[in-house]
């Protein structure tokens, strides 16, 4: 009776590279005045990896979700600071931004010892999760090894 008039969203575990399947059962009819509620998460017994298994991760899915302490807004813990303050999402990104850019900028190496043109970027490195995309993923490494990022890693399997 939990889930019999829940909305079914298929999606895929946020875990580990294994990219098991999940079915997301959410109430509220998708009237404006109506927030959806989570109220139980399942693995999907049509999907070709799990089978409709979950490991303990998994399937504890359900406590991520529903968290009166889950994060919904960027935090920034400022050097010296002993707690955490929030901030708007476009400082968050143009903090990120200033701070990608000052690091690439004293650490950019357009030649090798041998003076051979390499045009590498050696101490930022990226890693993407499971449930990103392919089509994500891919933009990914365009956008990384464009900036010279060497170091770049993904689990693409969605």
């Amino acid at each position: 009776l939990k889930i019999s008039r829940t909305t079914q969203t298929r999606s895929t575990c946020p875990y580990c590279s294994v990219s098991c399947g999940i079915i997301i059962h959410s109430i509220g009819d998708g009237a404006k005045n109506v927030t959806p509620q989570v109220v139980h998460v399942e693995g999907d017994p049509d999907h070709p990896i799990n089978r409709g298994t979950l490991c303990p991760k998994g399937a504890s899915l359900l406590q991520d979700i529903v968290n009166d302490r889950r994060l919904l807004k960027p935090q920034v813990r400022r050097p010296g600071s002993d707690h955490w303050e929030d901030i708007s999402w476009d400082q968050a990104i143009d903090e990120i931004a200033t701070r990608t850019k000052a690091l690439r900028d004293a650490d950019f190496i357009e030649q090798d010892k041998n003076g051979k043109t390499v045009n590498r970027w050696e101490s930022l490195a990226f890693a993407g999760g499971c449930t990103d995309t392919n089509e994500f993923n891919y933009l990914v490494v365009k956008s990384m090894r464009a900036m010279g990022v060497t170091c770049l890693e993904n689990q693409a399997r969605v």
